[in-house]
Protein backbone atom coordinates (compact mmCIF):
# COMPACT_ATOMS: atom_id res chain seq x y z
CA UNK A 1 0.00 0.00 0.00
CA UNK A 2 1.19 3.52 -0.79
CA UNK A 3 0.90 6.56 1.47
CA UNK A 4 -2.22 8.68 1.13
CA UNK A 5 -3.48 12.01 2.40
CA UNK A 6 -5.80 10.22 4.85
CA UNK A 7 -3.13 10.38 7.55
CA UNK A 8 -2.38 14.08 7.00
CA UNK A 9 -3.17 16.74 9.59
CA UNK A 10 -3.70 19.38 6.90
CA UNK A 11 -6.30 19.04 4.15
CA UNK A 12 -5.30 19.28 0.51
CA UNK A 13 -5.50 22.79 -0.82
CA UNK A 14 -3.58 25.67 -2.32
CA UNK A 15 -4.42 28.50 0.07
CA UNK A 16 -2.00 28.97 2.99
CA UNK A 17 -4.12 31.63 4.70
CA UNK A 18 -7.17 29.33 4.76
CA UNK A 19 -5.14 26.35 6.02
CA UNK A 20 -3.65 28.47 8.79
CA UNK A 21 -6.96 30.07 9.81
CA UNK A 22 -8.95 26.82 9.79
CA UNK A 23 -6.40 24.65 11.62
CA UNK A 24 -7.13 23.43 15.15
CA UNK A 25 -4.97 21.08 17.19
CA UNK A 26 -6.50 17.70 18.00
CA UNK A 27 -4.23 16.32 20.72
CA UNK A 28 -5.89 13.45 22.59
CA UNK A 29 -5.41 13.07 26.32
CA UNK A 30 -3.88 9.60 25.87
CA UNK A 31 -1.27 9.31 23.14
CA UNK A 32 1.80 7.14 22.52
CA UNK A 33 4.24 7.61 19.65
CA UNK A 34 4.72 3.85 19.19
CA UNK A 35 0.98 3.31 18.74
CA UNK A 36 0.71 5.69 15.78
CA UNK A 37 4.15 5.02 14.28
CA UNK A 38 4.13 1.25 14.52
CA UNK A 39 1.20 -0.62 16.04
CA UNK A 40 -1.56 0.79 13.84
CA UNK A 41 0.22 -0.29 10.63
CA UNK A 42 1.29 -3.77 11.75
CA UNK A 43 -1.93 -5.57 10.75
CA UNK A 44 -0.82 -5.45 7.12
CA UNK A 45 2.10 -7.93 6.87
CA UNK A 46 3.27 -6.46 3.56
CA UNK A 47 3.37 -2.76 4.45
CA UNK A 48 6.99 -1.59 4.19
CA UNK A 49 8.23 0.74 6.93
CA UNK A 50 11.92 0.97 6.06
CA UNK A 51 14.44 0.18 3.35
CA UNK A 52 17.76 -0.45 5.07
CA UNK A 53 20.70 0.14 2.73
CA UNK A 54 23.97 -1.43 3.85
CA UNK A 55 27.47 -0.10 3.22
CA UNK A 56 27.98 -2.50 0.28
CA UNK A 57 24.85 -1.16 -1.42
CA UNK A 58 22.66 -4.20 -0.69
CA UNK A 59 19.33 -3.53 0.97
CA UNK A 60 16.38 -5.18 2.65
CA UNK A 61 12.79 -4.14 3.20
CA UNK A 62 11.51 -4.08 6.78
CA UNK A 63 7.77 -4.22 7.33
CA UNK A 64 5.81 -2.54 10.08
CA UNK A 65 4.96 -5.96 11.48
CA UNK A 66 8.67 -6.82 11.78
CA UNK A 67 9.33 -3.44 13.36
CA UNK A 68 6.51 -3.95 15.86
CA UNK A 69 7.55 -7.48 16.82
CA UNK A 70 11.18 -6.46 17.29
CA UNK A 71 10.19 -3.41 19.34
CA UNK A 72 7.97 -5.64 21.48
CA UNK A 73 10.83 -8.08 22.04
CA UNK A 74 13.22 -5.32 23.06
CA UNK A 75 10.59 -3.79 25.36
CA UNK A 76 10.22 -7.19 27.06
CA UNK A 77 13.99 -7.54 27.37
CA UNK A 78 14.37 -4.05 28.84
CA UNK A 79 11.61 -4.84 31.31
CA UNK A 80 13.48 -7.98 32.36
CA UNK A 81 16.55 -5.79 32.92
CA UNK A 82 14.56 -3.66 35.35
CA UNK A 83 13.72 -0.72 33.08
CA UNK A 84 10.45 0.87 34.18
CA UNK A 85 8.22 3.71 32.90
CA UNK A 86 10.07 6.99 33.28
CA UNK A 87 13.56 5.42 33.22
CA UNK A 88 16.01 6.85 30.68
CA UNK A 89 17.38 4.63 27.89
CA UNK A 90 20.14 5.82 25.56
CA UNK A 91 20.22 5.11 21.83
CA UNK A 92 23.84 5.47 20.70
CA UNK A 93 23.53 4.30 17.10
CA UNK A 94 23.75 5.60 13.52
CA UNK A 95 20.94 5.30 10.97
CA UNK A 96 19.81 1.66 11.07
CA UNK A 97 16.71 -0.36 11.88
CA UNK A 98 17.95 -1.02 15.43
CA UNK A 99 17.77 2.73 16.10
CA UNK A 100 14.08 2.83 15.21
CA UNK A 101 13.43 -0.39 17.16
CA UNK A 102 15.13 1.03 20.25
CA UNK A 103 13.14 4.26 20.28
CA UNK A 104 9.85 2.45 19.66
CA UNK A 105 10.62 -0.06 22.43
CA UNK A 106 11.18 2.82 24.87
CA UNK A 107 7.90 4.46 23.91
CA UNK A 108 6.10 1.12 24.24
CA UNK A 109 7.18 0.54 27.83
CA UNK A 110 6.83 4.17 28.90
CA UNK A 111 10.57 4.78 29.22
CA UNK A 112 12.25 7.97 28.00
CA UNK A 113 14.57 7.50 25.04
CA UNK A 114 17.71 9.64 24.81
CA UNK A 115 19.13 9.89 21.27
CA UNK A 116 22.94 10.14 21.28
CA UNK A 117 25.27 11.02 18.41
CA UNK A 118 27.40 8.01 17.54
CA UNK A 119 30.54 10.17 17.14
CA UNK A 120 30.41 11.64 20.65
CA UNK A 121 33.65 11.35 22.56
CA UNK A 122 33.85 10.21 26.20
CA UNK A 123 33.39 13.63 27.83
CA UNK A 124 30.35 14.57 25.75
CA UNK A 125 28.81 11.16 26.31
CA UNK A 126 29.59 10.97 30.03
CA UNK A 127 27.86 14.28 30.74
CA UNK A 128 24.64 13.21 29.04
CA UNK A 129 24.52 9.75 30.62
CA UNK A 130 25.24 11.05 34.11
CA UNK A 131 22.98 14.10 33.82
CA UNK A 132 19.85 12.06 33.03
CA UNK A 133 20.89 9.13 35.27
CA UNK A 134 20.61 6.70 32.38
CA UNK A 135 19.48 3.16 33.21
CA UNK A 136 20.22 1.32 29.94
CA UNK A 137 21.77 2.02 26.56
CA UNK A 138 21.76 0.42 23.10
CA UNK A 139 24.92 0.88 21.04
CA UNK A 140 27.34 -0.85 18.67
CA UNK A 141 30.99 -1.89 18.81
CA UNK A 142 32.18 1.66 18.20
CA UNK A 143 29.99 3.07 20.94
CA UNK A 144 31.04 0.36 23.36
CA UNK A 145 34.66 1.42 23.03
CA UNK A 146 33.71 4.90 24.27
CA UNK A 147 31.33 3.59 26.93
CA UNK A 148 34.09 1.38 28.29
CA UNK A 149 36.01 4.51 29.31
CA UNK A 150 33.18 6.15 31.22
CA UNK A 151 30.75 3.49 32.49
CA UNK A 152 32.29 3.57 35.99
CA UNK A 153 31.31 7.27 36.18
CA UNK A 154 27.63 6.46 35.57
CA UNK A 155 26.52 4.16 38.42
CA UNK A 156 22.89 4.16 37.28
CA UNK A 157 23.83 2.51 33.97
CA UNK A 158 23.12 -1.15 34.65
CA UNK A 159 22.37 -2.57 31.19
CA UNK A 160 24.35 -2.11 27.97
CA UNK A 161 23.19 -3.68 24.70
CA UNK A 162 25.30 -4.08 21.57
CA UNK A 163 23.88 -4.69 18.11
CA UNK A 164 27.21 -6.16 16.96
CA UNK A 165 28.31 -9.74 17.45
CA UNK A 166 29.61 -10.72 20.89
CA UNK A 167 31.79 -13.47 19.37
CA UNK A 168 34.70 -11.06 18.90
CA UNK A 169 37.00 -11.67 21.85
CA UNK A 170 38.52 -8.19 21.44
CA UNK A 171 35.13 -6.49 21.80
CA UNK A 172 34.96 -4.03 24.73
CA UNK A 173 32.56 -4.44 27.67
CA UNK A 174 32.42 -8.22 27.89
CA UNK A 175 29.20 -8.17 29.92
CA UNK A 176 27.27 -6.25 27.25
CA UNK A 177 24.01 -7.86 26.22
CA UNK A 178 23.70 -9.18 22.68
CA UNK A 179 20.84 -7.11 21.24
CA UNK A 180 19.70 -9.70 18.70
CA UNK A 181 20.13 -12.68 21.02
CA UNK A 182 18.10 -10.93 23.70
CA UNK A 183 15.30 -10.25 21.23
CA UNK A 184 15.39 -13.83 19.92
CA UNK A 185 14.56 -15.18 23.38
CA UNK A 186 11.99 -12.51 24.24
CA UNK A 187 8.27 -12.61 23.48
CA UNK A 188 6.95 -10.67 20.50
CA UNK A 189 3.81 -9.77 22.47
CA UNK A 190 3.79 -6.56 24.47
CA UNK A 191 1.02 -4.17 25.46
CA UNK A 192 2.02 -0.61 24.67
CA UNK A 193 2.03 1.68 27.70
CA UNK A 194 -1.11 3.82 27.97
CA UNK A 195 0.71 7.12 28.14
CA UNK A 196 -0.70 10.60 28.38
CA UNK A 197 0.18 13.01 25.57
CA UNK A 198 2.19 15.06 28.09
CA UNK A 199 4.14 12.10 29.49
CA UNK A 200 7.88 12.42 28.75
CA UNK A 201 9.00 10.45 25.70
CA UNK A 202 12.37 11.95 24.75
CA UNK A 203 15.30 13.87 26.17
CA UNK A 204 17.27 15.58 23.41
CA UNK A 205 20.37 17.45 24.52
CA UNK A 206 20.91 20.93 23.15
CA UNK A 207 23.98 23.15 23.18
CA UNK A 208 24.12 26.53 24.85
CA UNK A 209 26.69 29.21 25.56
CA UNK A 210 26.93 28.79 29.31
CA UNK A 211 27.37 25.61 31.27
CA UNK A 212 26.98 22.09 29.96
CA UNK A 213 24.45 20.92 27.34
CA UNK A 214 20.89 20.82 28.68
CA UNK A 215 18.38 18.01 28.16
CA UNK A 216 15.19 19.22 26.49
CA UNK A 217 12.37 16.94 27.65
CA UNK A 218 9.59 16.31 25.13
CA UNK A 219 6.24 14.65 25.68
CA UNK A 220 4.67 12.13 23.30
CA UNK A 221 2.65 15.01 21.86
CA UNK A 222 5.81 16.50 20.32
CA UNK A 223 5.32 14.27 17.26
CA UNK A 224 1.87 15.72 16.60
CA UNK A 225 3.33 19.19 17.06
CA UNK A 226 5.85 18.55 14.30
CA UNK A 227 3.41 17.29 11.68
CA UNK A 228 2.01 20.55 10.24
CA UNK A 229 5.54 21.87 9.69
CA UNK A 230 6.67 18.58 8.17
CA UNK A 231 3.69 18.52 5.84
CA UNK A 232 4.11 22.02 4.44
CA UNK A 233 7.91 21.86 4.22
CA UNK A 234 7.40 18.82 1.97
CA UNK A 235 4.64 20.35 -0.16
CA UNK A 236 1.76 18.62 1.61
CA UNK A 237 3.25 15.29 2.62
CA UNK A 238 2.21 12.51 2.28
CA UNK A 239 1.39 11.86 -1.35
CA UNK A 240 1.12 8.48 -3.15
CA UNK A 241 4.58 7.17 -3.97
CA UNK A 242 6.43 9.25 -1.38
CA UNK A 243 9.68 7.85 0.02
CA UNK A 244 11.91 9.65 2.55
CA UNK A 245 15.64 9.98 3.26
CA UNK A 246 18.01 12.38 4.99
CA UNK A 247 21.77 12.29 5.60
CA UNK A 248 21.10 13.90 8.99
CA UNK A 249 21.83 11.58 11.89
CA UNK A 250 18.72 10.28 13.68
CA UNK A 251 20.35 11.31 16.97
CA UNK A 252 19.49 14.94 16.18
CA UNK A 253 15.99 16.38 16.28
CA UNK A 254 16.21 17.11 12.54
CA UNK A 255 16.73 13.45 11.68
CA UNK A 256 14.50 11.93 14.35
CA UNK A 257 11.45 14.20 14.49
CA UNK A 258 11.61 15.85 11.07
CA UNK A 259 12.11 12.59 9.15
CA UNK A 260 12.13 9.18 10.90
CA UNK A 261 9.10 9.43 13.18
CA UNK A 262 6.91 11.45 10.77
CA UNK A 263 7.68 8.95 7.99
CA UNK A 264 6.57 6.09 10.23
CA UNK A 265 3.50 8.07 11.32
CA UNK A 266 2.40 8.56 7.70
CA UNK A 267 3.54 5.05 6.63
CA UNK A 268 5.88 6.68 4.12
CA UNK A 269 8.76 4.21 3.56
CA UNK A 270 12.01 5.62 4.90
CA UNK A 271 15.44 4.77 3.56
CA UNK A 272 17.93 4.09 6.36
CA UNK A 273 21.47 4.70 5.22
CA UNK A 274 24.20 6.53 7.08
CA UNK A 275 27.31 7.22 5.03
CA UNK A 276 30.58 6.88 6.89
CA UNK A 277 31.76 9.85 4.82
CA UNK A 278 29.41 12.14 2.91
CA UNK A 279 29.81 11.65 -0.83
CA UNK A 280 27.59 13.80 -3.09
CA UNK A 281 27.94 11.31 -5.94
CA UNK A 282 26.76 8.48 -3.71
CA UNK A 283 23.85 10.62 -2.53
CA UNK A 284 22.66 11.10 -6.11
CA UNK A 285 23.13 7.37 -6.74
CA UNK A 286 21.09 6.55 -3.61
CA UNK A 287 18.27 8.88 -4.68
CA UNK A 288 18.19 7.26 -8.11
CA UNK A 289 18.49 3.61 -7.06
CA UNK A 290 15.85 3.77 -4.33
CA UNK A 291 13.46 6.20 -6.03
CA UNK A 292 13.60 8.65 -3.15
CA UNK A 293 11.04 11.41 -3.55
CA UNK A 294 11.34 13.39 -0.31
CA UNK A 295 14.60 14.74 1.06
CA UNK A 296 15.67 16.69 4.09
CA UNK A 297 19.08 18.05 3.09
CA UNK A 298 20.93 20.42 5.42
CA UNK A 299 22.53 23.40 3.62
CA UNK A 300 26.05 21.98 3.89
CA UNK A 301 24.92 18.80 2.12
CA UNK A 302 23.33 20.91 -0.61
CA UNK A 303 26.52 22.93 -1.03
CA UNK A 304 28.59 19.76 -1.42
CA UNK A 305 26.08 18.27 -3.88
CA UNK A 306 26.16 21.46 -5.91
CA UNK A 307 29.78 20.72 -6.81
CA UNK A 308 28.69 17.73 -8.91
CA UNK A 309 28.35 18.77 -12.55
CA UNK A 310 25.08 18.03 -14.36
CA UNK A 311 23.73 15.39 -11.95
CA UNK A 312 20.47 15.05 -13.92
CA UNK A 313 22.48 13.65 -16.84
CA UNK A 314 24.01 10.84 -14.76
CA UNK A 315 21.11 9.93 -12.46
CA UNK A 316 17.34 9.66 -12.77
CA UNK A 317 15.93 12.01 -10.16
CA UNK A 318 12.19 11.94 -9.49
CA UNK A 319 12.24 14.10 -6.36
CA UNK A 320 8.93 15.65 -5.25
CA UNK A 321 10.08 17.72 -2.25
CA UNK A 322 13.29 18.99 -0.67
CA UNK A 323 13.30 20.65 2.75
CA UNK A 324 16.27 22.31 4.39
CA UNK A 325 16.83 23.94 7.74
CA UNK A 326 19.45 24.93 10.27
CA UNK A 327 21.07 27.62 8.14
CA UNK A 328 19.85 30.17 5.60
CA UNK A 329 19.97 29.29 1.90
CA UNK A 330 21.02 31.82 -0.68
CA UNK A 331 19.21 32.46 -3.96
CA UNK A 332 22.01 30.74 -5.93
CA UNK A 333 21.51 27.51 -3.99
CA UNK A 334 17.74 27.73 -4.38
CA UNK A 335 18.12 28.15 -8.14
CA UNK A 336 20.48 25.17 -8.28
CA UNK A 337 17.84 23.15 -6.45
CA UNK A 338 15.21 24.06 -9.03
CA UNK A 339 17.51 23.13 -11.91
CA UNK A 340 18.68 19.87 -10.32
CA UNK A 341 15.52 18.52 -8.68
CA UNK A 342 12.82 20.44 -10.51
CA UNK A 343 11.41 21.71 -7.19
CA UNK A 344 11.84 24.74 -4.97
CA UNK A 345 13.69 23.88 -1.76
CA UNK A 346 11.51 24.74 1.23
CA UNK A 347 13.38 26.32 4.12
CA UNK A 348 12.09 25.74 7.63
CA UNK A 349 13.03 26.90 11.09
CA UNK A 350 13.01 25.58 14.63
CA UNK A 351 15.22 24.43 17.45
CA UNK A 352 15.50 21.49 19.82
CA UNK A 353 13.12 23.03 22.35
CA UNK A 354 10.47 24.03 19.80
CA UNK A 355 10.96 22.74 16.28
CA UNK A 356 9.35 23.12 12.82
CA UNK A 357 7.42 26.28 13.69
CA UNK A 358 8.21 28.30 10.54
CA UNK A 359 8.42 27.05 6.98
CA UNK A 360 8.24 27.85 3.33
CA UNK A 361 5.92 25.85 1.09
CA UNK A 362 6.31 26.38 -2.65
CA UNK A 363 3.11 24.47 -3.45
CA UNK A 364 1.18 26.97 -1.31
CA UNK A 365 3.08 29.88 -2.84
CA UNK A 366 4.80 30.55 0.49
CA UNK A 367 8.31 31.29 -0.64
CA UNK A 368 10.52 34.35 -0.50
CA UNK A 369 14.32 34.28 -0.97
CA UNK A 370 16.05 35.48 2.17
CA UNK A 371 13.08 34.67 4.42
CA UNK A 372 12.62 31.60 6.63
CA UNK A 373 8.96 31.35 5.68
CA UNK A 374 5.70 31.84 7.57
CA UNK A 375 4.27 30.28 10.72
CA UNK A 376 3.30 26.65 10.18
CA UNK A 377 -0.41 26.01 10.87
CA UNK A 378 -1.05 25.68 14.60
CA UNK A 379 1.89 27.80 15.72
CA UNK A 380 1.51 31.40 16.89
CA UNK A 381 4.72 33.27 16.12
CA UNK A 382 5.83 36.85 16.76
CA UNK A 383 8.83 39.12 17.06
CA UNK A 384 8.99 40.30 20.69
CA UNK A 385 11.25 42.31 22.94
CA UNK A 386 13.07 40.84 25.94
CA UNK A 387 9.95 41.25 28.11
CA UNK A 388 7.72 39.36 25.67
CA UNK A 389 5.99 42.40 24.16
CA UNK A 390 5.20 41.94 20.43
CA UNK A 391 7.05 44.40 18.21
CA UNK A 392 5.73 46.19 15.11
CA UNK A 393 6.31 44.85 11.62
CA UNK A 394 9.85 45.33 10.39
CA UNK A 395 11.44 45.79 13.82
CA UNK A 396 14.19 43.43 14.91
CA UNK A 397 13.60 41.41 18.07
CA UNK A 398 13.41 37.88 19.42
CA UNK A 399 11.79 35.20 17.27
CA UNK A 400 9.22 33.81 19.71
CA UNK A 401 6.61 31.05 19.93
CA UNK A 402 3.44 31.45 21.97
CA UNK A 403 2.73 28.87 24.68
CA UNK A 404 1.10 26.45 25.01
CA UNK A 405 2.08 24.59 21.86
CA UNK A 406 2.23 20.78 21.44
CA UNK A 407 5.64 20.93 19.76
CA UNK A 408 7.11 22.84 22.71
CA UNK A 409 9.37 21.06 25.20
CA UNK A 410 8.13 20.22 28.69
CA UNK A 411 11.24 21.81 30.18
CA UNK A 412 14.94 21.17 30.69
CA UNK A 413 15.73 17.99 32.57
CA UNK A 414 15.98 18.83 36.29
CA UNK A 415 16.71 22.48 35.49
CA UNK A 416 13.64 24.62 36.28
CA UNK A 417 15.71 27.82 36.42
CA UNK A 418 16.93 27.39 32.84
CA UNK A 419 13.39 26.49 31.76
CA UNK A 420 11.99 29.70 33.25
CA UNK A 421 14.74 31.73 31.58
CA UNK A 422 13.62 30.42 28.19
CA UNK A 423 10.30 32.27 28.49
CA UNK A 424 9.17 35.87 28.61
CA UNK A 425 5.59 35.69 29.79
CA UNK A 426 3.71 33.35 27.46
CA UNK A 427 6.39 33.56 24.78
CA UNK A 428 9.20 31.04 24.34
CA UNK A 429 12.27 32.98 23.20
CA UNK A 430 14.17 30.98 20.62
CA UNK A 431 17.41 32.85 21.26
CA UNK A 432 17.45 34.03 17.64
CA UNK A 433 16.82 37.56 16.41
CA UNK A 434 14.68 38.35 13.41
CA UNK A 435 11.98 40.46 11.88
CA UNK A 436 8.52 39.95 10.39
CA UNK A 437 6.99 41.78 7.46
CA UNK A 438 3.40 42.75 6.73
CA UNK A 439 2.75 39.49 4.83
CA UNK A 440 3.86 37.29 7.72
CA UNK A 441 7.31 36.32 6.40
CA UNK A 442 10.02 35.93 9.04
CA UNK A 443 13.64 36.82 8.36
CA UNK A 444 16.50 35.50 10.49
CA UNK A 445 18.94 38.22 11.58
CA UNK A 446 21.31 36.49 14.00
CA UNK A 447 21.63 34.80 17.37
CA UNK A 448 21.42 36.64 20.65
CA UNK A 449 23.83 34.12 22.12
CA UNK A 450 27.08 32.69 20.85
CA UNK A 451 25.96 29.27 19.69
CA UNK A 452 27.89 28.30 16.57
CA UNK A 453 26.00 26.96 13.55
CA UNK A 454 28.34 24.70 11.58
CA UNK A 455 27.23 22.28 8.85
CA UNK A 456 23.75 22.15 10.37
CA UNK A 457 24.98 21.47 13.92
CA UNK A 458 24.37 23.95 16.74
CA UNK A 459 27.54 23.89 18.80
CA UNK A 460 27.90 25.48 22.21
CA UNK A 461 31.33 26.97 22.98
CA UNK A 462 31.33 26.05 26.69
CA UNK A 463 32.06 22.28 26.37
CA UNK A 464 34.85 22.99 23.85
CA UNK A 465 36.39 25.65 26.08
CA UNK A 466 36.21 23.33 29.09
CA UNK A 467 37.84 20.56 27.07
CA UNK A 468 40.68 22.83 25.91
CA UNK A 469 41.28 23.96 29.48
CA UNK A 470 42.03 20.35 30.45
CA UNK A 471 45.12 20.44 28.23
CA UNK A 472 48.24 21.45 30.18
CA UNK A 473 49.24 24.01 27.52
CA UNK A 474 46.04 26.03 27.89
CA UNK A 475 45.63 28.73 30.52
CA UNK A 476 42.53 30.35 29.02
CA UNK A 477 40.31 29.46 26.06
CA UNK A 478 37.46 31.14 24.22
CA UNK A 479 35.54 29.67 21.29
CA UNK A 480 33.60 31.58 18.63
CA UNK A 481 32.12 30.95 15.22
CA UNK A 482 34.04 32.11 12.16
CA UNK A 483 32.11 32.67 8.89
CA UNK A 484 32.71 29.93 6.32
CA UNK A 485 31.29 29.63 2.80
CA UNK A 486 30.65 25.87 3.03
CA UNK A 487 29.69 25.28 6.67
CA UNK A 488 28.16 28.71 7.46
CA UNK A 489 30.56 28.86 10.41
CA UNK A 490 33.54 26.90 11.65
CA UNK A 491 34.67 26.56 15.25
CA UNK A 492 37.53 28.95 16.01
CA UNK A 493 39.41 28.80 19.31
CA UNK A 494 41.47 31.55 20.93
CA UNK A 495 44.01 30.28 23.44
CA UNK A 496 46.17 31.95 26.05
CA UNK A 497 49.05 29.56 26.69
CA UNK A 498 50.28 28.43 30.07
CA UNK A 499 53.78 29.35 31.17
CA UNK A 500 56.45 27.30 29.45
CA UNK A 501 54.48 26.67 26.24
CA UNK A 502 55.04 28.35 22.89
CA UNK A 503 52.82 28.56 19.81
CA UNK A 504 53.53 26.02 17.07
CA UNK A 505 51.79 24.17 14.27
CA UNK A 506 52.31 20.93 16.18
CA UNK A 507 50.55 22.36 19.23
CA UNK A 508 47.61 23.50 17.08
CA UNK A 509 47.21 19.95 15.78
CA UNK A 510 47.57 18.54 19.29
CA UNK A 511 44.83 20.80 20.66
CA UNK A 512 42.54 19.97 17.73
CA UNK A 513 42.99 16.26 18.33
CA UNK A 514 42.50 16.79 22.07
CA UNK A 515 38.98 18.12 21.41
CA UNK A 516 38.18 15.77 18.54
CA UNK A 517 38.91 12.67 20.61
CA UNK A 518 37.05 13.84 23.72
CA UNK A 519 33.95 15.62 22.40
CA UNK A 520 32.98 14.98 18.78
CA UNK A 521 34.52 15.29 15.33
CA UNK A 522 32.21 18.14 14.32
CA UNK A 523 33.13 20.18 17.43
CA UNK A 524 36.90 20.42 17.15
CA UNK A 525 38.29 23.92 16.39
CA UNK A 526 39.32 24.14 12.75
CA UNK A 527 41.15 27.36 13.59
CA UNK A 528 43.32 27.75 16.70
CA UNK A 529 44.84 31.16 17.38
CA UNK A 530 47.21 32.08 20.19
CA UNK A 531 46.75 35.44 21.92
CA UNK A 532 48.34 37.14 24.90
CA UNK A 533 45.03 38.14 26.52
CA UNK A 534 41.28 38.29 25.90
CA UNK A 535 39.08 41.37 25.59
CA UNK A 536 37.04 41.30 28.81
CA UNK A 537 34.07 43.12 30.29
CA UNK A 538 34.28 44.82 33.68
CA UNK A 539 32.73 41.71 35.22
CA UNK A 540 35.33 39.40 33.69
CA UNK A 541 33.35 38.00 30.77
CA UNK A 542 35.06 37.45 27.44
CA UNK A 543 33.80 39.83 24.74
CA UNK A 544 33.31 37.30 21.95
CA UNK A 545 32.27 39.91 19.40
CA UNK A 546 35.69 41.51 19.80
CA UNK A 547 37.34 38.13 19.29
CA UNK A 548 35.38 37.59 16.09
CA UNK A 549 36.63 40.96 14.81
CA UNK A 550 40.21 39.75 15.26
CA UNK A 551 39.60 36.85 12.88
CA UNK A 552 37.38 37.86 9.94
CA UNK A 553 36.13 35.43 7.33
CA UNK A 554 38.68 34.08 4.90
CA UNK A 555 36.14 34.26 2.08
CA UNK A 556 36.01 38.02 2.00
Amino acid sequence: MTPSRETAMLPSGHDYDRLYADFDWDVPERFNIATVCCDRWADDPQRVAMIEVREDGSHRDITFRELQQDANRLANSLTTQGVRPGDRVGVLLPQCRETAISHLACFKLGAISVPLFSLFGPEALQHRLADCEMRAIVSDKRGLATLDEIRHQVPTLTSIYTIDSRSDASAPIHDALDFHAEMARASSDFTTYDSRADDPALIIYTSGTTGSPKGAVHGHRVLLGHLPGVEISHDLLPQPGDRFWTPADWAWIGGLLDVLLPALYYAVPIVAHRMLKFSPEKVFELIDRHQIRNLFLPPTALKLMRRVESPHIHWRLAVRSVASGGEALGEALLEWGRQTFGVTINEFYGQTECNMVLSSCASLDVHRPGAIGKAAPGHVMAIVDSDGNPLPEGEIGHIAVHAPDPVMFLGYWQNPEATRAKFAGDWLLTGDMGSRDAEGYFTFIGRDDDVITSAGYRIGPAPIENCLLRHPAVRMAAVVGKPDALRTEIVAAYVVLAEGWAPSKALVEELQQHVRSRLAAHEYPRDVMFVDEFPMTATGKVVRRALKALNPSDDG
